[in-house]
Protein backbone atom coordinates (compact mmCIF):
# COMPACT_ATOMS: atom_id res chain seq x y z
CA UNK A 1 0.00 0.00 0.00
CA UNK A 2 3.06 2.54 0.17
CA UNK A 3 2.87 2.68 -3.53
CA UNK A 4 -0.57 3.70 -3.69
CA UNK A 5 0.32 6.95 -1.24
CA UNK A 6 1.99 9.51 -3.40
CA UNK A 7 -0.78 9.63 -6.25
CA UNK A 8 -3.78 9.41 -3.46
CA UNK A 9 -1.82 12.19 -1.69
CA UNK A 10 -1.46 14.21 -4.41
CA UNK A 11 -4.81 13.53 -5.73
CA UNK A 12 -5.57 14.85 -2.25
CA UNK A 13 -3.53 17.63 -2.35
CA UNK A 14 -5.10 19.26 -5.55
CA UNK A 15 -8.86 18.40 -5.59
CA UNK A 16 -9.39 19.26 -2.13
CA UNK A 17 -6.71 21.10 -0.05
CA UNK A 18 -5.78 23.84 -2.83
CA UNK A 19 -4.78 26.22 0.40
CA UNK A 20 -8.28 25.49 2.24
CA UNK A 21 -7.30 23.46 4.67
CA UNK A 22 -7.22 25.65 7.63
CA UNK A 23 -10.70 26.52 6.80
CA UNK A 24 -12.07 23.07 6.35
CA UNK A 25 -10.43 22.14 10.10
CA UNK A 26 -11.87 25.72 11.84
CA UNK A 27 -15.43 23.50 12.90
CA UNK A 28 -16.17 26.72 14.77
CA UNK A 29 -16.28 28.88 11.82
CA UNK A 30 -18.29 26.01 9.92
CA UNK A 31 -20.88 26.02 12.95
CA UNK A 32 -20.87 29.75 12.77
CA UNK A 33 -21.92 29.42 9.20
CA UNK A 34 -24.88 27.23 9.58
CA UNK A 35 -26.01 29.10 12.09
CA UNK A 36 -25.90 32.82 10.04
CA UNK A 37 -27.88 30.70 7.41
CA UNK A 38 -30.53 29.29 9.62
CA UNK A 39 -30.87 32.95 10.74
CA UNK A 40 -31.81 33.79 6.96
CA UNK A 41 -28.11 35.58 6.26
CA UNK A 42 -28.44 34.09 2.58
CA UNK A 43 -25.28 36.35 1.82
CA UNK A 44 -22.90 33.48 3.31
CA UNK A 45 -23.98 31.08 1.20
CA UNK A 46 -20.42 32.24 -1.09
CA UNK A 47 -18.41 32.19 1.34
CA UNK A 48 -19.56 28.35 1.89
CA UNK A 49 -19.51 27.54 -1.20
CA UNK A 50 -15.77 28.58 -1.69
CA UNK A 51 -15.02 26.93 1.71
CA UNK A 52 -16.65 23.56 0.35
CA UNK A 53 -17.46 23.24 -2.98
CA UNK A 54 -14.05 21.56 -4.18
CA UNK A 55 -14.01 19.24 -1.72
CA UNK A 56 -18.01 18.37 -1.98
CA UNK A 57 -17.02 18.42 -6.34
CA UNK A 58 -14.31 16.12 -5.49
CA UNK A 59 -16.34 13.48 -3.70
CA UNK A 60 -19.55 14.04 -5.82
CA UNK A 61 -17.03 12.97 -8.91
CA UNK A 62 -15.61 9.85 -7.84
CA UNK A 63 -19.01 8.91 -7.07
CA UNK A 64 -20.33 9.71 -10.22
CA UNK A 65 -17.58 9.64 -12.34
CA UNK A 66 -18.90 12.32 -14.69
CA UNK A 67 -18.20 16.38 -14.52
CA UNK A 68 -21.58 17.25 -15.84
CA UNK A 69 -22.96 15.11 -12.89
CA UNK A 70 -20.56 16.27 -9.94
CA UNK A 71 -21.34 19.54 -11.02
CA UNK A 72 -25.48 19.13 -10.42
CA UNK A 73 -25.00 17.24 -7.02
CA UNK A 74 -22.80 20.21 -5.69
CA UNK A 75 -26.04 22.45 -6.91
CA UNK A 76 -28.06 20.24 -5.54
CA UNK A 77 -26.13 19.91 -2.26
CA UNK A 78 -26.81 23.97 -2.18
CA UNK A 79 -30.23 23.74 -2.30
CA UNK A 80 -30.62 21.46 0.49
CA UNK A 81 -28.90 23.87 2.12
CA UNK A 82 -31.38 26.75 1.30
CA UNK A 83 -34.59 24.21 1.72
CA UNK A 84 -33.13 23.02 5.07
CA UNK A 85 -33.14 27.14 6.57
CA UNK A 86 -33.77 26.98 10.52
CA UNK A 87 -32.66 23.75 10.44
CA UNK A 88 -29.37 23.95 9.97
CA UNK A 89 -28.74 25.35 13.43
CA UNK A 90 -29.37 22.56 14.89
CA UNK A 91 -26.48 20.63 12.89
CA UNK A 92 -23.62 19.49 15.04
CA UNK A 93 -20.65 19.57 12.26
CA UNK A 94 -21.73 21.05 9.09
CA UNK A 95 -18.47 19.49 7.55
CA UNK A 96 -19.51 16.02 7.48
CA UNK A 97 -23.41 17.02 6.59
CA UNK A 98 -22.32 18.50 3.53
CA UNK A 99 -20.45 15.45 3.17
CA UNK A 100 -23.02 12.59 4.10
CA UNK A 101 -25.49 14.96 1.80
CA UNK A 102 -22.68 14.50 -0.93
CA UNK A 103 -22.44 11.19 -0.87
CA UNK A 104 -25.76 10.38 -0.76
CA UNK A 105 -27.31 13.08 -3.31
CA UNK A 106 -23.83 11.56 -5.74
CA UNK A 107 -25.49 8.12 -5.50
CA UNK A 108 -29.17 9.04 -6.30
CA UNK A 109 -27.85 10.61 -9.38
CA UNK A 110 -25.96 7.80 -10.54
CA UNK A 111 -29.27 6.15 -10.33
CA UNK A 112 -31.15 8.16 -12.25
CA UNK A 113 -28.34 8.54 -14.98
CA UNK A 114 -27.52 4.93 -15.18
CA UNK A 115 -26.96 4.45 -18.79
CA UNK A 116 -25.50 7.72 -18.62
CA UNK A 117 -21.62 7.67 -20.38
CA UNK A 118 -19.00 8.17 -17.50
CA UNK A 119 -15.34 9.39 -17.81
CA UNK A 120 -12.39 8.02 -16.73
CA UNK A 121 -11.56 9.64 -12.95
CA UNK A 122 -7.94 10.14 -13.81
CA UNK A 123 -8.90 12.52 -16.86
CA UNK A 124 -9.94 15.01 -14.59
CA UNK A 125 -6.93 17.30 -14.40
CA UNK A 126 -8.05 18.26 -10.67
CA UNK A 127 -7.82 14.53 -9.41
CA UNK A 128 -5.33 12.49 -11.71
CA UNK A 129 -1.79 12.53 -10.50
CA UNK A 130 1.12 13.70 -12.74
CA UNK A 131 3.54 10.37 -12.99
CA UNK A 132 5.55 9.97 -10.66
CA UNK A 133 9.29 8.25 -11.74
CA UNK A 134 10.35 5.91 -8.98
CA UNK A 135 10.83 2.61 -7.92
CA UNK A 136 8.75 2.53 -4.96
CA UNK A 137 5.96 4.22 -6.80
CA UNK A 138 3.00 3.97 -9.34
CA UNK A 139 1.63 6.55 -11.71
CA UNK A 140 -1.97 7.63 -11.20
CA UNK A 141 -3.32 5.23 -13.99
CA UNK A 142 -2.19 2.44 -12.75
CA UNK A 143 -3.37 3.37 -8.52
CA UNK A 144 -6.91 3.81 -10.44
CA UNK A 145 -6.69 0.84 -12.21
CA UNK A 146 -5.71 -1.46 -9.05
CA UNK A 147 -8.56 0.23 -6.61
CA UNK A 148 -11.05 -0.09 -9.42
CA UNK A 149 -10.78 -3.80 -9.14
CA UNK A 150 -11.64 -3.26 -5.09
CA UNK A 151 -15.61 -3.92 -4.42
CA UNK A 152 -17.49 -0.56 -4.89
CA UNK A 153 -17.25 -0.38 -0.51
CA UNK A 154 -13.69 -0.73 -0.26
CA UNK A 155 -12.89 1.95 -3.04
CA UNK A 156 -15.08 4.30 -0.98
CA UNK A 157 -13.15 4.06 2.28
CA UNK A 158 -9.78 4.21 0.49
CA UNK A 159 -10.76 7.23 -1.16
CA UNK A 160 -12.40 9.00 1.94
CA UNK A 161 -8.99 8.23 3.86
CA UNK A 162 -6.61 8.89 1.52
CA UNK A 163 -8.19 11.72 -0.97
CA UNK A 164 -10.73 13.34 1.22
CA UNK A 165 -8.47 13.11 4.71
CA UNK A 166 -10.99 11.57 6.89
CA UNK A 167 -10.55 9.55 9.82
CA UNK A 168 -12.55 6.13 10.20
CA UNK A 169 -14.55 7.97 12.72
CA UNK A 170 -15.40 10.68 10.00
CA UNK A 171 -15.98 8.39 6.82
CA UNK A 172 -18.71 6.04 8.88
CA UNK A 173 -20.38 9.32 9.87
CA UNK A 174 -20.31 10.42 5.86
CA UNK A 175 -21.41 6.80 5.14
CA UNK A 176 -23.87 6.17 7.82
CA UNK A 177 -22.17 3.08 9.17
CA UNK A 178 -20.27 2.19 12.46
CA UNK A 179 -16.61 3.34 12.93
CA UNK A 180 -15.51 0.07 12.69
CA UNK A 181 -17.00 -1.25 9.94
CA UNK A 182 -15.39 1.66 8.00
CA UNK A 183 -12.10 0.67 9.83
CA UNK A 184 -12.51 -3.37 8.32
CA UNK A 185 -12.89 -2.45 5.55
CA UNK A 186 -10.44 -0.01 4.89
CA UNK A 187 -7.92 -2.88 6.20
CA UNK A 188 -9.83 -5.38 4.16
CA UNK A 189 -9.01 -2.96 1.19
CA UNK A 190 -5.48 -2.63 1.87
CA UNK A 191 -5.01 -6.12 2.46
CA UNK A 192 -6.46 -5.95 -1.46
CA UNK A 193 -4.37 -3.88 -2.88
CA UNK A 194 -1.12 -5.74 -1.34
CA UNK A 195 -2.04 -8.91 -2.96
CA UNK A 196 -2.88 -7.28 -6.15
CA UNK A 197 0.27 -5.07 -6.09
CA UNK A 198 1.97 -7.89 -6.05
CA UNK A 199 0.44 -9.95 -8.32
CA UNK A 200 0.96 -6.92 -10.76
CA UNK A 201 5.24 -6.50 -10.21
Amino acid sequence: MEAMAPPLAETARRAHVAGRTSAWDDAARWVALFRDLAAGESEKLGPLYDMASRRLYGLALWRTGSRDLAAEVVQDVFVRIAEHGERLASVRDPRWWLLAVTHRLAIDAVRRAARHETEPIEEHAGLAAEPVDHGRTVDAGRAWALLARLSAKQREVVYLHHAAGMSHAEIGRCLGIPAFTAASRYRLALAALRGLLGSTT
